[in-house]
């Protein structure tokens, strides 16, 4: 059975009861930039009954600076699954809870996975107020193909554990986001180029929309050797972003296996050198290869029209 949500808005002053019961709204928060919080989401913690907070100490700080005095209640990795029924009841109860993390999208390698996935069993409201994400704003600005990523978040702390993670994801066609703490950056550069390969393209970026951002790009080996150079670098939140693995000889051939298929419909419809424009396009493949592949194609029988 497909769990549905009832629908629904933010609470936002009259507009409070849009909701036909609880709700969960899980409320994107600045990574940095306090700007950077939406005027959605401040009216919906403004309005609801509780904020789940990862830090009630840290999240403290950001009520306080925009006059929010909404009840927070400490919500992390340590307590959730003790959590889950009490607030699920209150919710099921008619309440509205904001889930936050101490900065950016709940669960994105923050805790609430647990949280929602029983709300949603139970058919309950599940909001998203969406804002900041670190992962998004590494990639829009890493100058790296953002079509295809693969957000694998912080990497094992042990080397060993870390060395095998990496040479798991080392022809990973996809490109590869990681965040990595001040500690272990250099070390996590560093088994990334013995990994991947020194020559492989990344962007290291530290800080996002804080005062000292910086966004630095390279190989693996000069962003290794760009901190080495300036230790005062090694400080804050990093986000690396890592270029996928070339295409192997072996995803070639299987890819000539579809182009092949469309190659042998085309020629036997078009000359020679439309159908290979015509896969080109199609394709995205390089035409001299193409063109092998249709020469071959013919030669075997599949002839086509003859060229004009």
């Amino acid at each position: 059975m497909v769990a549905r949500d009832r629908s629904g808005t933010e609470p936002n002053g009259a507009a409070r009861g849009a909701v036909d019961g609880g709700a969960l709204y899980v409320v994107a928060t600045p990574i940095g930039n306090l700007q950077d919080l939406s005027r959605r989401a401040l009216d919906v913690l403004d309005a609801v009954d509780l904020i789940l907070a990862e830090d009630t100490r840290h999240s403290a700080k950001l009520l306080s600076h925009f006059g929010i005095s909404t009840p927070c209640r400490s919500f992390h990795e340590h307590n959730e699954s003790h959590q889950v029924a009490g607030i699920a009841e209150r919710i099921a109860a008619g309440e509205r809870v904001a889930l936050i993390s101490d900065a950016g999208t709940p669960l994105i390698s923050d805790p609430g996975f647990r949280l929602v996935a029983a709300l949603r069993e139970q058919g309950q409201a599940v909001i998203p107020i969406p804002g900041a994400s670190a992962v998004i704003c590494a990639l829009s600005v890493a100058g790296l193909p953002t079509a295809r990523f693969c957000f694998e978040g912080f990497l094992p702390a042990r080397t060993s554990a870390r060395r095998r993670r990496l040479q798991a994801l080392s022809t990973e066609q996809r490109t590869l986001v990681f965040y990595e703490s001040p500690r272990r950056i250099k070390q996590a550069l560093a088994d990334l180029a013995a990994e991947f390969g020194h020559h492989r393209r990344a962007a290291l970026a530290r800080e996002l929309t804080k005062i000292h951002e910086s966004v630095v790009s390279g190989t693996l080996a000069e962003l290794h050797v760009w901190l080495e150079e300036h230790e005062g670098q090694c400080r804050g939140e990093f986000v690396i972003v890592v270029a996928g693995a070339p295409p192997t000889p072996e995803d070639d051939d299987r890819l000539s296996v579809s182009t092949r298929n469309l190659l042998r419909e085309l020629i036997e419809e078009l000359p020679v050198r439309q159908a290979v424009s015509l896969a080109a396009r199609i394709t995205g493949g390089k035409r001299n290869a193409l063109y092998q592949q249709a020469i071959a194609l013919s030669d075997t029988g599949n002839e086509g029209p003859a060229d004009e």
